[in-house]
């Protein structure tokens, strides 16, 4: 046997992984009893325990903090770009405003109901093409995070995650949430009981 290393480690690795294996799935029980009854009764022994295998190696723990990352950045970047939308319409708005009052004080008095009918309809045009522009990035910020669903519900399936598959039926959507919430919690508990997930 001495030409086969490893022969006599495997059964200990194996029994090592086995026991990681129900300490992890101790801690997921453990944590499901604090979600809602309706998500606790939709994740089964079965699913908890896949999830335990899946989080054995500490691959899973990484790819959801990598993926918390990215959904945090994009959440970032995109409430930074509709802030940036809103002071540009503001601005345009105080300058219409501006150019508005200024060309009231050197109206003659005779075309004061013209130009005011004038710059009524000129600050309608502007704020429908706000309340569009507005829309269109508000569209534009569901679509993406849409997409970083979809992205995460991929890399998570890809990974062997059970529950993660790509769905856009709500109660789906809910229980890979909690399944989240589960990993990430139980990344805390083991980052601060300093375990090695190896």
């Amino acid at each position: 046997m001495a030409g086969f290393p490893g022969v006599y480690e495997e059964p200990a690795d194996l029994a090592l992984q086995q026991e990681r294996h129900y300490q992890l799935l101790s801690e997921l029980q453990g944590l499901v009893k604090d979600l809602p009854s309706s998500c606790q009764q939709r994740l089964s022994y079965t699913i908890l325990s896949d999830l335990a295998l899946a989080l054995i190696d500490g691959t899973v723990f990484e790819i959801v903090q990598g993926l918390l990352e990215i959904q945090h950045l994009t959440e970032k970047n995109l409430y930074n770009q509709r802030l940036q939308l809103h002071g540009e319409h503001r601005a345009l708005k105080q300058d219409l405003l501006r150019r508005h009052k200024e060309a009231m004080q050197s109206c003659k008095p005779h075309n004061v109901q013209i130009l005011k009918a004038a710059q009524q309809r000129e600050l309608e045009a502007l704020e429908q093409r706000i309340k569009d522009e507005q829309r269109m990035m508000d569209e534009k910020i569901v679509l993406e995070l849409d997409q970083k669903v979809v992205d995460q519900q991929s890399t998570l399936e890809k990974a062997g995650v059970s529950g993660f598959y790509i769905t856009t039926n709500p109660q789906e959507l809910t229980l890979q949430m909690n399944l989240l919430e589960l990993i990430r919690k139980l990344q805390q508990k083991e980052s601060k009981l300093g375990n090695s997930f190896n």
